[in-house]
C-alpha cells in the first residue's frame, strides 16, 4: 500500500506525546511522514480516546493533571485529518462482527485504513495480534 496516507490510533498518539522525543520511534515516524508530505488520518474517535487516556495516566500518577492537559492541547493541534461518517461506522460494525472483536473502537481505525487504502500504525500489540492474519497493512511500533 502507498504511504500517501497513514492512519494512527490513540495508542500511537499518546506515546507520541509522552515518550521522550529523542528516544521515540513514534516521533521519528511522525517526523518522516511530515517531511514526506504523508497525510496522517484517524477517525474522530481518536480525540475521545486520547483525552481519556491522558486523563487516566494523570490520575494514575504518571504526570500531573496540568501536564496531561498540556499534552491534550498538543494532541488537539496535531495535523491529523479526521473522519467520522456513517460509512465508517457501518464498516467498523462489520469488521467487529467478522473478527469477533470485543468492541467497535479498534475497528473504526481498521475501517478507515481500509476505506482510504492506507496503513495503520499502532502501539497496541493486542490489536495487531488479533488482526494481522487478516490485515497486512497494520504495523506495530515498539
Amino acid at each position: 500500500m502507498s504511504l500517501g496516507k497513514v492512519c494512527v490510533d490513540a495508542s500511537f498518539v499518546v506515546r507520541l506525546l509522552v515518550v521522550d522525543p529523542d528516544e521515540s520511534p513514534y516521533q521519528a515516524l511522525w517526523d518522516s511522514w511530515v517531511e514526506a508530505g504523508v497525510v496522517i488520518t484517524a477517525p474522530t474517535l481518536i480525540l475521545y480516546e486520547v483525552t481519556n487516556a491522558l486523563y487516566r495516566l494523570a490520575k494514575a500518577g504518571q504526570f500531573s493533571i496540568e501536564v496531561a492537559y498540556e499534552f491534550l492541547e498538543i494532541a488537539l493541534g496535531l495535523n491529523i485529518e479526521l473522519y467520522g461518517n456513517a460509512n465508517l461506522h457501518g464498516r467498523a460494525w462489520q469488521i467487529t462482527n467478522q473478527l469477533s472483536l470485543p468492541a467497535t473502537y479498534d475497528a473504526h481505525y481498521l475501517a478507515l485504513t481500509e476505506i482510504l487504502a492506507a496503513e495503520l500504525w499502532t502501539a497496541d500489540r493486542r490489536l495487531v495480534n488479533a488482526v494481522r492474519d487478516v490485515y497486512d497493512w497494520i504495523h506495530l511500533v515498539a
